[in-house]
C-alpha cells in the first residue's frame, strides 16, 4: 500500500467542483498537505471505486452533501517537496462539474469547515490560481446547455467522396 506521505508513486484524487443557487463549495482542509487552508473538496480514490463514484462519496464524507459528478473540469497535479526537496506528496487529482442533489451542509471527516460562497467572496479565501480556474471553468460548463446526442450515424466510418 502506498503512503499519501512520502509516497513511492503518484495518488490518484478526485475533487468535486460544486455549484449551488450561484455559490461554490469550499472546504477548509483538516489534514495535510495545506492543514487550514481553503479549496475544492476531495480527496484519494478507492480502490475498485469509479472516479465519479469517488466524487460523491468524498463530498458526502467531507461536507455531508449528495451530489452527481459530471464532467472533467480539468486533471492537475500536486506535489509538495520538503525541505530536502523529496516528494513529500503526490497527487494527481481530477476535478468534476457536480450537481447538487440534496442534504444540509456541515464539515464532517477531514474538513474543519464547509460553506457555500459567492464568486464575488472568492478572494478571501486565498483559493490558488489553479481551483480559481478550476471553480470557473466548472461554473461554465454548468451552465452550458447540453452537448448535442451523438447519432449513430456519427459513429458511421467516413466515404471517400463519390463513392
Amino acid at each position: 500500500m502506498t503512503s499519501r506521505e512520502y509516497p513511492d508513486r503518484p495518488i490518484v484524487a478526485v475533487g468535486g467542483v460544486v455549484w449551488h443557487e450561484g455559490r461554490v463549495l469550499l472546504a477548509q482542509r483538516g489534514k495535510q498537505p495545506g492543514y487550514g487552508t481553503w479549496s475544492i473538496p476531495g480527496g484519494g480514490l478507492k480502490l475498485g471505486e469509479t472516479l465519479r463514484q469517488g466524487v460523491a462519496r468524498e463530498v458526502k464524507e467531507e461536507c455531508g452533501i449528495d451530489v452527481v459528478a459530471g464532467e472533467v473540469v480539468d486533471a492537475v497535479d500536486r506535489v509538495v517537496r520538503d525541505a530536502e526537496g523529496r516528494v513529500q506528496f503526490h497527487y494527481v487529482i481530477l476535478d468534476f462539474a457536480c450537481t447538487y442533489k440534496g442534504g444540509d451542509l456541515r464539515a464532517a471527516s477531514d474538513c474543519l469547515a464547509a460553506r457555500w460562497v459567492a464568486p464575488e467572496e472568492l478572494a478571501a479565501y486565498s483559493l490558488t490560481p489553479a481551483a480559481l480556474a478550476v471553480i470557473a471553468r466548472a461554473r461554465y460548463l454548468l451552465s452550458a446547455p447540453p452537448p448535442p446526442s451523438r447519432s449513430d450515424a456519427d459513429d458511421a466510418p467516413a466515404r471517400a467522396p463519390g463513392r
